[in-house]
């Protein structure tokens, strides 16, 4: 079993008999169907079938020479609604199986993102005609995630959070002078760094760390692609799985200035969720590239 099935709406799908029909079902009635031919004359195929508003599961596998599907494995998703940052992309292929990875660059989290490719299909035809790399292109991303809370805001004036946000564009200017090699800019943001260190070990033996932090971005155990987040919700609304009638959480979060789009069970969350709230938890983050021409 997939760990963030229950994420879609399938928290009682835990036998491998259910899982078999689901991706059957999922292969004969599928909402969308792509498909590209490979070198040694197999086709593969990626069948989505959606079960809510932009929430479903993909099954991945390739067609024989006699035309007979061979299932590799499957996945559930989230499709974006925002593009989240224009950012050079590069995207890389996991060892284990015929699915990719994308890692981009972008200033505002100050870790690379790194999230499962979702337009796999797209990727590879461009790639068996040769014409990667693709300028132009930006990053739509989406997450699920199995468990997460409602925090409440931080009160902030409005003086305060045009302070932030002044801040904020400051210090991606930095980032990114240093990123090309501006020593000035590396040393600016290095002695900001030991500021923010000093200030919050201060704080931190009186008051409680949410209360300091606003919002983080963090890799959390050992794969690649799945993070430990806190983030401002800025939409909200429920929405239920059509097959098992589990209502699912969508929430689109503001978080170290990067927007995309979560989704949990709501008996995965713990608290109230609205806008202005924050939300709290671990995600599998996901990934679509928009290329120009598309």
């Amino acid at each position: 079993m997939h760990k963030f099935l229950r994420a879609v709406g399938f928290r009682e799908y835990t036998d491998k008999k259910r899982i078999r029909q689901l991706i059957r079902d999922v292969v004969l009635h599928a909402d969308q169907r792509s498909y590209i031919a490979q070198e040694d004359g197999t086709v593969w195929a990626e069948f989505d079938r959606n079960f809510a508003d932009g929430i479903g599961i993909a099954v991945c596998g390739e067609f024989d020479g006699e035309d007979n599907f061979s299932y590799d494995y499957y996945y559930p998703y989230l499709s974006p609604g925002m593009v989240s940052t224009g950012e050079d992309v590069s995207v890389e292929r996991h060892a284990f199986r015929e699915s990719y990875a994308g890692v981009c660059e972008d200033p505002k989290v100050g870790v690379s993102l790194i999230f499962y490719l979702q337009n796999m299909i797209a990727y590879l035809k461009y790639k068996n005609t040769d014409r990667l790399p693709v300028r132009g292109t930006t990053v739509s991303l989406s997450a699920l995630s199995c468990e997460g809370t409602i925090l409440m805001p931080l009160q902030k004036t409005e003086w305060q959070k045009k302070k932030i946000q002044k801040d904020t564009v400051i210090r991606n200017r930095l980032i990114q002078a240093a990123r090309c090699g501006d020593e000035e800019a590396i040393e600016s943001l290095t002695l900001e760094d030991m500021d923010t260190y000093t200030a919050i070990s201060r704080q931190i033996q009186k008051t409680d760390v949410f209360s300091l932090v606003d919002t983080y971005f963090m890799p959390y155990g050992v794969e690649c692609d799945q993070y430990s987040i806190l983030g401002e919700i800025t939409r909200y609304r429920e929405t239920v799985n059509a097959a098992t009638g589990e209502t699912l959480c969508m929430m689109s979060l503001c978080c170290n200035d990067l927007e995309f789009q979560v989704c949990i069970n709501r008996a995965d969350l713990v608290g109230e969720p609205a806008v202005g709230r924050r939300f709290r938890g671990t995600i599998w983050l996901q990934g679509w590239i928009n290329y120009p021409n598309e």
